[in-house]
C-alpha cells in the first residue's frame, strides 16, 4: 500500500512546493511593488514642495525597483504561465506607477533642457541671409554643457533611456507569442524631447516662407546637419550605457526632424497645393493649370533632393538603417506624406503623366523622328539591330526619368501604384499612336504602296524595341520587388500587360504584311496555275515557267524591301510565313482537280521549284524544308510506274521511308492519280 501511495504523495509534495513558491514570489513582488510605489509617491511629494535637487536619483531608484519586478515577472511568464492572475495584478499596479513616473521624468528633463538653452535661437542664426548665399550659424548647447549641468543632463538622459528600455521589455513580455513584427520599436524619447521644441521653433520661420519652400527645406537640413555630430559624440555613448539595443542617435535625430517636416508639409503645404490645382482647373485662381502643376512638381523636387541629402548623412558615415524595410524607410523620408495620403500620390502621378505626354506629343507627331533610325540597338541575338526609329529613344528616356521619380517613394506598393498610374498610360498612348499610323497607311493604300509599308515597318520595329526594353527592365531589382503585388490584378512584371499588348500589335501587323504579299503572289500566279496543258508538254528549252518566274520576281522584291526595312526577328517570321503560304497555295493550285502531269511536266515542276528554293536560299541553308508539301509532292511524282502499280504509296512505312510526312493519305492519292507515265 505504501508503494501505491508514492505517486499521490509526490503530487502532494509538488503542490505544496508550488504553493510555497507562489507565496514567496507574491510576497517578494508585493514588497518590491510597495517600495516602488513609496518611491514614486515620495518623488511626487518632493516635486510639490519644489525640492527637486535629487529627482534624477529618485527616478533611478524607482527604475531599479521596476527592473527587479520585471525580471521576476519575465521569469514567472516563462516558468509559471498559469499564474496569470498574479502577473495581471502586478502589471496593473506597475502601470499606475509608470503613468505618474514617465510624465514626471519628461517634465524634469524638459526643465533641464530649458536651463541648457534648448532649443537654440534660430532668429539670430543669420539664416535669414540664406538668399544672399552666406553660411548660417546655429549654436549647439549640447557641446557647451560643462560641470554639474552636464552631469545632471546625463543623469536625466539615462533615466529616460532606462525607462524606455524597461517599457520595451514589458511590452515584449506582454505580447509574447503574438506576431507584432517591428511594432514594439518606438522613437527614442530623449531625441523626441530635442526634436519637438526645435521643430516648433523652426515652423515659426516656415510660416514666413509661404512663397519660398526652398527655404523651408534648407533650414530643416541645416538643423539636421549642424546637430548630427553631437548625437554621435555626446548622446550615443549614453544610449549604449542604458543598453537600448538597436538605436542610433544619428538615425533617430534625422528621423525625428524628417517626420516633423513631413507633418508640416501634410498640414500646411499640400492642402494649399491641392486647393491651388482645383482652383486653377475651375478658373478661379490667379494662375493657370500649368503653373499649378509646376508649383507641385517643384515642391516634389525639393522633397526628393532633401531626402537624398539627409539619407546621405546616414549612409555617408558607413551606417545602415537598423531595419531596412518600408516602415523604417518612411521614418527618414519626407515622401512618406504620400503613404498616408494615396490620393495625393494619384494627383502627383497624374501631373507627371500630363507633363511627360505634353513633351512627347510633338516628338511623336514629327515624321523625322519616325524616319530616322537609332544606332547600336542590338538584338538579343543576331548581328542586326532593331532598326527602331528615334522616337523610341525619346519615349524610353522620358519613361526612365518618370520612373526614377518613383524610386525614392518609401513603399513598394506605392512605387508600383505610381508606375502603374503614370508610366503605363504613356506606353498605352504610344501604342495607340503606332496603331493609328498603321491603320492610316492601310486605309489609304491597303499596304500596296512602299511608303505605307514603311510606316508599318517603323511601327513594328518600334514595338519590338520597346517590348524588349520593358522585358529587360522587368529583370531589374526595382521591378522584381513589385512582382508579388497584385497591382494589375495578377502577379508578374508590372509591365506584363503592356508587353503583351505590344506583342499582339506586332503579330497582327506582321500577319497583315504576310497576307498582302501572299495575295499579290496569288494574283500574279493565277495564269500560271490555270495553265494545265504545260504539265503535259515537253519543254525544248529550260524547264522553267516564265509566268512563275515573274511571280517569284515580285515576291523576291517585296521580301528584299522587308529585309531592308524590318528588324531581323520579325523579318524571319514574315519570310517563313510567306514560304508556308506559298507552299499551300501552289500545292492546292497544281494538284487539286484533274491536272495531269507527264514526265515533261515533272521536269518543269522540278525546275520551277529549284527557282523557288533559290529565292529563299538567301535566308536559309535548306529552303526545301520550308516547302514540305511541294517537296514531298515532287518526290511522289518521281515514283516509278511499277511501284505505283504495286500500290506501295498506300503503305505508311514506305511513305515514311521516302520522307512523306506532311501529306495526308488523300493528298498522296491525288498526286499519284494525276501522274501520267509515258510508254
Amino acid at each position: 500500500m505504501q508503494f501505491e501511495q508514492l505517486g499521490a504523495l509526490a503530487s502532494e509534495v509538488a503542490r505544496v512546493e508550488m504553493v510555497r513558491e507562489y507565496a514567496e514570489t507574491a510576497l517578494k513582488l508585493d514588497s518590491l511593488v510597495g517600495d516602488e510605489e513609496d518611491a514614486v509617491s515620495s518623488s511626487v511629494t518632493r516635486k510639490l514642495k519644489s525640492v527637486g535637487d535629487n529627482s534624477e536619483k529618485t527616478h533611478h531608484a524607482v527604475i531599479g525597483y521596476l527592473k527587479n519586478i520585471e525580471d521576476i515577472l519575465a521569469s514567472v511568464t516563462t516558468t509559471r504561465p498559469q499564474w496569470a492572475c498574479l502577473l495581471s495584478a502586478v502589471d496593473h499596479r506597475v502601470d499606475r506607477s509608470l503613468a505618474i513616473l514617465r510624465p514626471q521624468a519628461i517634465v524634469d528633463h524638459r526643465a533641464l533642457l530649458s536651463s541648457l538653452g534648448w532649443p537654440p535661437s534660430l532668429a539670430g542664426s543669420k539664416f535669414s541671409s540664406i538668399d544672399s548665399g552666406k553660411q548660417a550659424e546655429i549654436v549647439n548647447p549640447l557641446f557647451s554643457m560643462t560641470g554639474d549641468l552636464k552631469s545632471k543632463y546625463s543623469e536625466s538622459f539615462l533615466s529616460l533611456c532606462n525607462l524606455q528600455e524597461l517599457q520595451t521589455r514589458r511590452k515584449a513580455r506582454q505580447l509574447k507569442g503574438h506576431n507584432v513584427g517591428n511594432q514594439l520599436r518606438q522613437p527614442l524619447w530623449v531625441i523626441e524631447e530635442l526634436v519637438n521644441p526645435l521643430s516648433t521653433a523652426a515652423q515659426h520661420h516656415f510660416s514666413k516662407w509661404t512663397d519660398k519652400p526652398e527655404f523651408v527645406f534648407a533650414l530643416s537640413y541645416k538643423i539636421i546637419r549642424d546637430f548630427v555630430d553631437s548625437m554621435d559624440e555626446i548622446l550615443q555613448p549614453l544610449v549604449d550605457k542604458a543598453k537600448l539595443i538597436g538605436y542610433s542617435c544619428r538615425e533617430e535625430w534625422i528621423s525625428g526632424m524628417v517626420m516633423a517636416l513631413s507633418t508640416y508639409l501634410a498640414k500646411e503645404r499640400f492642402p494649399k497645393q491641392i486647393e491651388l490645382i482645383q482652383e486653377s482647373s475651375s478658373g478661379d485662381a490667379g494662375c493657370t493649370p500649368y503653373q499649378a502643376r509646376v508649383s507641385w512638381l517643384s515642391l516634389v523636387d525639393l522633397m526628393i533632393s532633401f531626402d537624398k541629402r539627409t539619407q546621405d548623412l546616414i549612409s555617408g558615415t558607413g551606417l545602415l538603417l537598423t531595419v531596412k524595410d518600408d516602415d523604417n524607410w518612411q521614418r527618414i523620408s519626407v515622401l512618406s506624406v504620400f503613404c498616408d495620403r494615396p490620393d495625393w500620390l494619384e494627383v502627383w502621378a497624374e501631373i507627371e503623366r500630363q507633363e511627360t505626354l505634353y513633351k512627347l506629343k510633338s516628338a511623336m507627331e514629327s515624321e523625322k523622328n519616325w524616319s530616322t533610325r537609332n544606332q547600336g540597338t542590338m538584338l538579343e541575338y543576331g548581328s542586326d539591330d532593331y532598326k527602331s526609329p528615334v522616337i523610341t529613344t525619346a519615349i524610353q528616356q522620358s519613361l526612365s526619368l518618370l520612373i526614377d521619380r518613383a524610386r525614392p517613394i518609401p513603399s513598394i506598393a506605392l512605387r508600383a501604384e505610381f508606375v502603374r498610374m503614370s508610366a503605363s498610360p504613356i506606353i498605352s498612348e504610344f501604342l495607340g499612336y503606332m496603331l493609328q499610323r498603321c491603320q492610316e497607311a492601310e486605309g489609304l493604300t491597303a499596304l500596296a504602296d512602299d511608303n505605307a509599308l514603311l510606316k508599318v515597318f517603323e511601327s513594328i520595329n518600334a514595338a519590338r524595341y520597346f517590348e524588349s526594353t520593358l522585358t529587360e527592365w522587368c529583370e531589374d531589382v526595382f521591378y522584381l520587388e513589385m512582382e508579388n503585388l497584385s497591382v494589375n490584378g495578377e502577379g508578374g512584371c508590372i509591365f506584363h500587360q503592356e508587353i503583351n499588348h505590344l506583342k499582339e500589335f506586332r503579330v497582327e501587323w506582321v500577319d497583315k504584311i504576310t497576307t498582302v504579299i501572299l495575295r499579290a503572289f496569288d494574283s500574279r500566279s493565277r495564269d500560271y496555275l490555270k495553265n494545265k496543258r504545260q504539265w503535259l508538254e515537253k519543254s525544248e528549252g529550260p524547264a522553267v515557267s516564265r509566268a512563275f518566274i515573274e511571280s517569284l520576281d515580285y515576291m523576291q522584291g517585296q521580301l528584299s524591301k522587308l529585309e531592308g526595312g524590318l528588324n531581323a526577328l520579325d523579318f524571319v517570321t514574315v519570310w517563313r510565313s510567306v514560304a508556308s503560304g506559298v507552299d499551300q497555295l501552289l500545292f492546292a493550285g497544281i494538284f487539286t482537280g484533274s491536272t495531269k502531269i507527264s514526265n515533261g511536266g515533272v521536269e518543269r515542276f522540278e525546275g520551277d521549284l529549284s527557282v523557288l528554293f533559290a529565292v529563299f536560299s538567301a535566308w536559309c541553308l535548306r529552303p526545301e524544308g520550308f516547302f514540305p508539301r511541294l517537296s514531298e509532292g515532287l518526290g511522289l511524282l518521281k515514283v516509278d510506274e511499277q511501284q505505283v502499280r504495286d500500290g506501295v504509296f498506300t503503305d505508311k512505312n514506305w511513305l515514311r521511308q521516302h520522307g512523306i510526312r506532311h501529306l495526308t493519305a488523300a493528298d498522296t492519292e491525288k498526286v499519284i492519280k494525276n501522274r501520267v507515265y509515258e510508254a
